[in-house]
């Protein structure tokens, strides 16, 4: 688990910019599965054949990122957030960009208050004298994802982009698994997610199944002050009720907890009032697919330093298989 997901994590890949970490993936797969495709806007499909129903299993590979939008005189680099940047988890943090290069983030030291800061105020110091020599490294347009070493901690990991090279981790491990699956799935691993749903929109789209589960992480309700949630990292895998963009079906809800129940899954249940996943598009494509989300739950989100409990990741891969390997009527 941990060298794997080590180099998923560390995998380049903001949204948009996903060519790197596709291809990891399609390495640890390819001999796993019956097809393998990418589809015009970048989604890798793995379909694993079958008599059954057809079942789509989602996660996005994309990760938050900056994007280079004007190089002041002096080198230093204006940016734009490329998905949903907090300015105070990322003052002074170090990004990198696809080519190798990397940079801090500062900010306009005239900013008098904290509560002032906006990502317009801040900008990437690449180490540079001028315009010039920045120009030879770094051009406007160009996306740097977060740094944020990967490392285990008592019985939890931390890194940047856990949100949602897990997921990837999560339907890489079902793949590989030696269950036997009945039903014709589909593993997709979407693009552009953190800019709204994208991919998740197109490959269901083409491949219309007849329920889908996407996985992802989801927020925590375990630290010092934070705002009320049911949900505690070490507690099992959590079962989506609602988010802002899904109510899971009641079939797919009852299919999770029932199969966790069956296999004596620790798992929770989970009401997100804000942010959502793939499955608030794909539940909507075409005259509409039952789905729902299988979360972990996961502190710091959308930092260099998003932490999870290895337990619930463990019992997500043992969920994910059992409903792969259901027999539906």
């Amino acid at each position: 688990m941990i060298e794997l997901l080590n180099k998923l994590t560390q995998c380049y890949g903001p949204s948009g910019n996903e060519e790197v970490i596709r291809e990891f993936i399609i390495k640890e797969i390819k001999e796993y599965v019956d097809e393998l495709v990418v589809d015009p806007l970048g989604n890798l499909i793995a379909r694993k054949k079958g008599n059954g129903k057809k079942i789509m299993f989602a996660a996005h590979m994309d990760e938050i990122g900056v994007i280079v939008t004007y190089i002041e005189k002096e080198g230093f680099l204006r940016f734009a957030n490329v998905g949903g940047i907090s300015p105070y988890f990322s003052l002074f943090q170090r990004v990198k960009f696809k080519n190798g290069t990397i940079g801090v983030i500062g900010y306009e030291e005239k900013i008098k208050e904290m509560k002032d800061l906006n990502i317009d105020k801040m900008y990437i110091d690449i180490g540079v004298k001028n315009r010039e020599d920045a120009e030879k490294l770094i051009n406007v347009g160009d996306v740097a994802c977060f740094v944020g070493d990967f490392y285990e901690n008592g019985n939890k990991f931390t890194s940047k982009a856990l949100d949602n090279r897990l997921g990837c981790y999560i339907l890489i491990e079902v793949i590989k698994s030696s269950a036997n699956f009945s039903n014709d799935l589909y593993f997709v691993f979407t693009v552009q997610e953190e800019l709204g749903l994208r991919g998740a929109k197109t490959s269901a789209f083409s491949i219309t199944p007849d329920y889908a589960i996407a996985v992802d992480v989801t927020d925590t309700g375990d630290t010092p002050g934070s705002k009320t949630m049911a949900l505690e990292l070490g507690k099992g895998p959590a079962i989506k009720v609602k988010d802002n963009s899904i109510i899971t079906h009641p079939f797919i809800k009852n299919l999770m907890v029932d199969t966790a129940k069956e296999k004596n899954i620790p798992y929770q249940l989970e009401v997100l009032e804000r942010g959502g996943t793939d499955a608030g598009a794909i539940h909507i494509t075409k005259g509409g697919i039952p789905s729902g989300v299988l979360s972990i739950a996961t502190r710091y989100i959308h930092s260099p330093c998003e932490t999870v409990d290895q337990d619930d990741v463990k019992n997500a891969v043992l969920l994910l298989s059992a409903i792969a390997s259901k027999k539906f009527n």
